[in-house]
C-alpha cells in the first residue's frame, strides 16, 4: 500500500492544475496526518517564503533520493507563489460611507472564511455550528463586491465600493510552528518494512543537515514527534516490570534474595523470543534469495521478504513473556519452599517441587502455544501486527517452558545455598562474640 501511494503521488506531479497527494493514514488517528515522518522546515533568520520555499522542494527531493524511500515519497503542501487576491480597503470612503472598519473586515472573514458560532447536540453527538457563504456565492471575484456591510444609518453598503481586489501571488498555507514560519513536510518509506521510524528520523536528519542552508532547521511534529520523545521510555517499560515483580514477590516471601529464583529466568526467555526472531528473519532473507536464485519470482516485482522488527507488539510479547517466565518459576520456587520449611533438603526439595509441578506447568504451557499458533500464521488484513505477537510468544513461551524447568531449580538451589552458608557464618559469628563475652 505505501508503495502503491508513493507510485501515485510521483504520478500526481504531472498535474499542472492542482496538488494532490497519496499517503497512508496515521498509525494513531489525530497524530498528524499521515503515517511516515511529519516534520516543519523553519525559517528562523526571517529569509522569506521564497527561501523558505527553495529550502523545503530542496529537502523533499533529497529525502526521496534515500534508501527505502522513492519518487513521491516525500511532499510538502507548502507553496510561495499561489495566486491569491489582496482585498485594498479605501478608508476614507469607509468613513464616508458611515461604515464601521471592523464591520468591512468581519464581513469578509465570515462570509469568505467562516465563523464559529456555538455547537449543538443531535443523535447523541455533538456539531460545531460555523457561519459562511454558500459555495455558488464566493466562487466569483465579482461575489466579493456584492457582498453587503451595514451602516451607521442602517443602509446595506457593498463592498465593492470600499473595497478593491487586487490580483497577486502569495505562500499558501502560512503556517508558523514555535514561533518560526514553517514549511510543512511529510515523508513516507516506500517499504516500511525494510525502514523502521527510528531509521526514517535518522534519514530525515541527515538530509536536513545536508540540505538545508544556513537559517533552516527541521522540526518533528504529529507522531514523530511523540515517538522521538517517548522513544526512551521503551527502554524503561522491562526493567520497571522486573522491579516491579521482584518488589511483589519479596513481599511475599518476606525475602530479599528468594525473588531472584524467579527473576533470573526472565532474561533467558527473552533471549529465546529475540533468537527465535533473529532466525526466522535468516530463513525468510534465504528463502528469498534462494527463489530469486532459481528464477521462480522476479526481483523487481515481488513482495519483500517479510522482516520482524523490534516493534511495539514485540515489546507487548516480551512483557507477557515475562509474566509468564515468572508464573512458571513460582509454582516451582513456591512448592520447594514449602518442602523446605518441611525439614527437607534444598536439593531434595527443588527436585520434587519440579516433579510435583512438571504436569501442571507441560499443559498451560504447551495449552497456551496452542492458543497462539493461529497469530503465527495469520493471515489478511493486519496479518502484520498478529504475525508480530504470536511469533514473539510463540517461541518464547517455548523457551520459558525449557527454561524454567531446568534453569529455575538450579537458581533456586544455588541463591539457598548461598543464603544458608551467609546465615551459618554469622551465626558461627555471634556465638564466637557471645562466649568472648
Amino acid at each position: 500500500a505505501a508503495a502503491l501511494a508513493g507510485e501515485l503521488t510521483a504520478k500526481f506531479g504531472a498535474i499542472q492544475d492542482g496538488m494532490a497527494f497519496a499517503f497512508m493514514p496515521p498509525p494513531v488517528t489525530g497524530f498528524g496526518n499521515a503515517a511516515g515522518v511529519e516534520a516543519y522546515v523553519q525559517d528562523r533568520q526571517r529569509a522569506g517564503y521564497r527561501e523558505l520555499n527553495a529550502a523545503t522542494q530542496a529537502f523533499t527531493a533529497a529525502i526521496s533520493q534515500q534508501p527505502g524511500f522513492g519518487q513521491g515519497s516525500a511532499f510538502s503542501s507548502f507553496q510561495a507563489n499561489v495566486p491569491q487576491l489582496d482585498a485594498v480597503v479605501d478608508r476614507d470612503r469607509v468613513k464616508q460611507q458611515g461604515l464601521a472598519l471592523t464591520d468591512v473586515f468581519d464581513t469578509l472573514q465570515i462570509y469568505l472564511g467562516s465563523a464559529y458560532v456555538n455547537d449543538f447536540n443531535l443523535f447523541g453527538r455533538t456539531y460545531a455550528v460555523y457561519a459562511q457563504a454558500d459555495a455558488p456565492f464566493r466562487n466569483d471575484v465579482a461575489d466579493v463586491a456584492r457582498l453587503k456591510v451595514r451602516n451607521a444609518q442602517g443602509q446595506m453598503v457593498p463592498l465593492g465600493s470600499v473595497v478593491e481586489l487586487v490580483p497577486s501571488v502569495g505562500p499558501d498555507p502560512v503556517v508558523r510552528y514555535n514561533g518560526y514560519p514553517a514549511a510543512d513536510v511529510s515523508a513516507s518509506p516506500f517499504d516500511p518494512t525494510a525502514v523502521s521510524s527510528a531509521d526514517a528520523v535518522r534519514i530525515a536528519r541527515e538530509t536536513a543537515a545536508q540540505v538545508l542552508p544556513r537559517g533552516m532547521a527541521l522540526e518533528f511534529t504529529g507522531l514523530t514527534y511523540q515517538q522521538i520523545n517517548q522513544g526512551i521510555a521503551q527502554f524503561l517499560v522491562l526493567p520497571l516490570c522486573v522491579l516491579l515483580v521482584y518488589l511483589v514477590l519479596a513481599a511475599l516471601y518476606e525475602s530479599w534474595s528468594l525473588p531472584l529464583a524467579v527473576i533470573l529466568i526472565v532474561p533467558l526467555c527473552l533471549l529465546s523470543a529475540l533468537g527465535a526472531i533473529w532466525v526466522l528473519n535468516m530463513i525468510n532473507g534465504l528463502w528469498f534469495g534462494a527463489q530469486i536464485g532459481l528464477g521462480w519470482i522476479d526481483p523487481m516485482t515481488a513482495a519483500p521478504p517479510t522482516i520482524i522488527d523490534m516493534n511495539v507488539f514485540t515489546q507487548i510479547g516480551l512483557v507477557v513473556l515475562m509474566g509468564l517466565a515468572c508464573k512458571n518459576a513460582i509454582l516451582i520456587v513456591e512448592f520447594a519452599r514449602d518442602l523446605e520449611a518441611q525439614g527437607r533438603g534444598i536439593v531434595e526439595a527443588a527436585i520434587e517441587a519440579c516433579r510435583l509441578r512438571l504436569r501442571p506447568i507441560l499443559m498451560t504451557s504447551f495449552a497456551f502455544c496452542a492458543g497462539v499458533l493461529p497469530l503465527v500464521f495469520a493471515s489478511g488484513a493486519g496479518a502484520e501486527v498478529r504475525h508480530v505477537m504470536g511469533v514473539t510468544v510463540f517461541f518464547g513461551m517455548l523457551g520459558v517452558t525449557f527454561f524454567g524447568l531446568f534453569f529455575t531449580p538450579v537458581f533456586y538451589v544455588v541463591i539457598r545455598k548461598l543464603v544458608t552458608r551467609r546465615e551459618a557464618r554469622r551465626n558461627g559469628h555471634d556465638r564466637e562474640a557471645m562466649s568472648h563475652a
